[in-house]
């Protein structure tokens, strides 16, 4: 378990590092195994691609803090694009790791579809009321608030339009307003 959790952890620092495809060598030199021990844990790279999206998504729970939903709607719309913002931060260089080899791995598929699952459901409970109250347009709506708060989004206003954190974060609370008002009416 320790060389496990060891491979996987160097695989995911090496992406942070910057290195989007790194090498067994690499991970294994940086996890302090051997090529051989890396590959008895991992049969293949959709293996490891498993463990370190679970990894991460330990990672990104121990950063995530419960938004009360009782807040205002303002003060809600401002911790998520807060929080929001923070974890995408952190995800960045495994997001834009995982999109070079996204087309070709089943795992890494799966890996964001759950990352949209968890981005989902925490819309769905912070924002109930007001998708209670979009009726028939709820669904439409809650793909759309995903849609404004999740990796792509944000790629495209940090690394296409090369916003800094902050203002991609005013952007995104923007954006996460404006599908909202019309509910306060």
């Amino acid at each position: 378990m320790r060389t496990k959790r060891a491979v996987v952890d160097a695989f995911l620092v090496l992406l942070e590092e910057g290195d989007p495809r790194p090498s067994g060598e690499r991970i294994a030199e940086r996890a302090g195994v051997s090529l051989r021990a890396l590959w008895a844990n991992f049969t293949d790279l959709e293996t490891l691609y498993a463990a370190a999206g679970q990894r991460q998504l330990e990672r990104q729970w121990e950063m995530a803090r419960r938004i009360d939903p009782d807040l205002t709607l303002d003060q809600r719309v401002e911790a998520l694009c807060r929080q929001r913002a923070q974890i995408l931060e952190f995800l960045a260089p495994v997001a834009r790791a995982a999109q070079l080899r996204e087309p070709f791995s089943p795992q890494l598929r799966a890996n964001r579809a759950r990352q949209y699952e968890i981005a989902r459901d925490e819309l769905a409970g912070l924002f109930a009321a007001e998708l209670a109250a979009a009726g028939p347009v709820a669904t439409e709506l809650l793909h759309a608030l995903t849609a404004a708060t999740t990796w792509p989004a944000w790629s495209t206003l940090r690394d296409d339009l090369n916003l800094s954190v902050a203002i991609a974060r005013q952007v995104m609370s923007r954006t996460v307003r404006a599908l909202l008002s019309h509910l306060a009416d």
